[in-house]
């Protein structure tokens, strides 16, 4: 559902690309006429390499659905088909162990006299049958029945709880994946007017800024995924260990999963991490401010080599007019 509302959004790039190509074209017209103003007042040659910039953002803005958004996600798609389906093979997995420990707790059970009666019917059948009407049999039958109700209730409790916590794992998925859809859409529809401003000289980093977060968002499914599927393979170690343990006739079952809860305690919180780890997956580099301090440490250099320069100059011609 939500990649069909996120198909459905797109056209209204559409709208948003008529607004852009107007706020590209007049910035494009002040980029090209400030360069070319500069070289003139310098006396220097136009470099045209640079002013082809506007061109090209403008090319995109009028194919930003097929030539940005398509090949961004023709390129990231692959990686959220590998997570997920990395996903659903530890998720199989877990639910056959699951299946294999839950049958050999109950064999477990059933293998002791004072607990057989908790979980089979007949066991129970069969201990009511072997007592009388004898006041302690009474008494014995009454705890019986007891302890058979607590058995049900504790493990309804359990149950329950356990569904509660699966209902929240899975609520926290779905807000991830909810917002990120969400900001995927604003983000598209909003996209050619970020790439028209980038044409406007000083803000040539919202075209950078804009390409960091659209794939920083769009890398929460695949994070998810992940985090999901090592979730679910530290859970099928578990419960490998448990069906080792069980496999030994003296060994008592704990049917209270509290290693089962505390994992998807961690899961529900760690969801809410996705978005911090996708922030160091992708970052905007740094290129520009790099090229900046290059320019201004070669000018620094340049000076000091021509005060250098100057300062020889005027001590050789200082010692040529003493000789004289």
């Amino acid at each position: 559902m939500l990649r069909s509302l996120y198909d459905e959004m797109m056209p209204l790039t559409a709208d948003m690309a008529a607004i852009a190509k107007g706020i590209a074209g007049l910035g494009a017209l002040f980029y090209v006429a400030l360069k070319v103003w500069q070289a003139l007042s310098r006396a220097e040659p136009i470099d045209v390499f640079p002013l082809l910039r506007p061109f090209a953002i403008g090319l995109c803005i009028m194919f930003f659905p097929t030539m940005v958004l398509g090949t961004i996600n023709a390129v990231m798609s692959p990686v959220v088909k590998g997570t997920h389906s990395m996903l659903e093979g530890q998720v199989l997995d877990l639910n056959k162990l699951q299946q294999q420990k839950d049958q050999l707790e109950r064999e477990a059970m059933l293998r002791n006299p004072e607990t057989a009666y908790l979980v089979s019917d007949e066991e129970f059948d069969k201990k009511l049958d072997e007592l009388g009407w004898s006041p302690s049999d009474l008494a014995t039958m009454t705890g019986m029945y007891l302890d058979r109700q607590a058995y049900k209730m504790e493990k309804a409790i359990k149950e329950w709880f356990r569904d509660l916590l699966e209902i929240l794992f899975q609520a926290a998925a779905l807000v991830i994946d909810t917002i990120r859809t969400f900001f995927l859409i604003v983000l598209s529809i909003l996209g050619p007017i970020a790439f028209a401003i980038s044409v406007w000289d000083g803000f040539q980093s919202t075209l950078t800024q804009w390409l960091t977060r659209y794939i920083s968002v769009y890398l929460w499914l695949p994070i998810s995924d992940m985090f999901s599927s090592i979730l679910a393979k530290i859970q099928s170690l578990i419960l490998e260990r448990d069906i080792e343990m069980l496999a030994d006739p003296t060994y008592i079952p704990d049917t209270s999963n509290t290693v089962y809860i505390i994992f998807m305690l961690i899961g529900i919180v760690g969801y809410f991490t996705i978005p911090t780890v996708a922030g160091w997956v992708i970052q905007a580099g740094g290129a520009g401010n790099f090229m900046r301090n290059v320019n201004s440490t070669a000018a620094k250099t340049g000076n000091l080599a021509g005060a250098g320069t100057g300062a020889a100059v005027g001590n050789i011609g200082g010692r040529l007019l003493n000789k004289n």
